[in-house]
């Protein structure tokens, strides 16, 4: 991280709450001058926190999580304002500004709304203001469902560009077991990011006021890792975390992205778009698109599944149901199946009409990292 320029740090409700009982007021300000010191060394930093369900709940005279989805947003809409204040508050001390951004899911998934998102971050940075990020939990329930805010900072991550993301929690890192019940776990000092025997050693739920394990730290690096950031995993508890990271100190556990950068659009591809249907691939095609980067022709395609139009992103899986890849189809799925398993010298004969001979162009699709044929 001592040469991270950018960076995304997510903390977590233990990290930022009295154990529930509304916001810790002297945490947000350790966390604010330390990332107020990151930015008097020229860099910029983004920050994704949770907290404001708990906030609500506190100032609503709430003792435990509602499982009502209504009142998790209810709670989510009054703790906003407080989280905000406090943090507004905790930056003020060292002159810097912020703004408050929520997002959903479905803002990075719409290229329009993603693209604005994107522009306004990077808007942000460039005026000197501190972005707190937090999930709009107030008009969305997936996401207060799966309360996973380690998985917005990799996508805040993805869409800003960022070099390293710092995802903060209660344990020390990343272990070979969970060491709550094997006394012999390790710390995971460097392993690659999307490693699949990670997600084997990630244990499952987290604290009962926060919903992300650690689990959803191993895959928000998988995440992280496609657009080439190192994901660092540590604990909240250790002093001066952040400063000491960015001195280059060796905390917690770093996810190393070991794959080539992808570039913006086929960021958005991999990880924020909404799929309208599924085409299904044989053996040849998975080939094609997996090793060696071809584009997807119709007559690799066993069956189209789902209703799109044209433009529209789609799932490519292999003849076990695997996911290979996932691309902008130039047809929709009507005339996909119509030329679907034809070669492509047929598709005019077929449909009467010519758009393009590749069902998915290789520079509007992007292979599934986690699965290879």
């Amino acid at each position: 991280m001592r040469d991270a320029r950018r960076i995304v740090v997510k903390v977590g409700s233990s990290l930022v709450t009295n154990d529930g009982r509304g916001l810790d007021h002297a945490a947000v300000a350790r966390w604010a001058a330390q990332i107020a010191a990151l930015r008097r060394e020229g860099r910029d930093v983004l920050l994704v926190s949770s907290g404001a369900i708990a906030e609500g709940m506190q100032r609503l005279g709430w003792s435990a999580r509602p499982h009502s989805i209504h009142e998790l947003q209810a709670a989510a809409a009054v703790g906003q304002m407080g989280l905000v204040q406090a943090y507004e508050a905790a930056f003020a001390q060292y002159a810097l500004h912020t703004a408050q951004v929520l997002l959903t899911h479905e803002d990075l998934a719409d290229r329009r709304r993603y693209l604005n998102a994107r522009s306004t971050l990077r808007t942000l940075l460039a005026l000197g203001v501190m972005p707190v990020i937090n999930e709009n939990d107030t008009v969305t329930t997936d996401e207060i469902k799966l309360g996973d805010n380690d998985t917005l900072g990799a996508l805040v991550t993805n869409l800003v560009e960022a070099d390293v993301l710092v995802l903060l929690t209660d344990q020390a890192g990343l272990y070979s077991a969970d060491p709550r019940k094997d006394p012999t776990a390790t710390l995971i000092a460097t392993a690659r990011a999307g490693d699949a025997a990670l997600e084997a050693m990630a244990g499952g739920a987290g604290s009962a006021l926060g919903r992300g394990g650690m689990l959803t730290k191993v895959l928000a690096a998988k995440r992280a890792a496609r657009s080439g950031a190192t994901t660092i995993i540590a604990s909240g508890r250790e002093p001066d975390v952040l400063t000491r990271l960015a001195a280059g100190d060796a905390i917690g556990t770093a996810l190393v992205a070991d794959a080539p950068t992808l570039a913006a659009r086929k960021q958005w591809l991999a990880d924020h778009v909404q799929l309208a249907g599924t085409l299904t691939l044989d053996a040849g095609a998975v080939r094609a698109l997996a090793t060696d980067g071809k584009s997807l022709l119709p007559i690799g395609v066993s069956r189209v599944t789902g209703s799109f139009e044209r433009g529209a992103a789609v799932r490519c899986v292999g003849p076990d149901g695997r996911e290979v890849a996932r691309g902008l189809v130039n047809y929709g799925s009507v005339d996909a199946a119509r030329i679907a398993g034809r070669p492509s010298t047929d598709i005019e004969a077929i449909l009467g009409y010519v758009d393009e001979t590749e069902l998915i162009h290789r520079d509007n699709l992007v292979v599934v990292d986690r699965v290879r044929p």
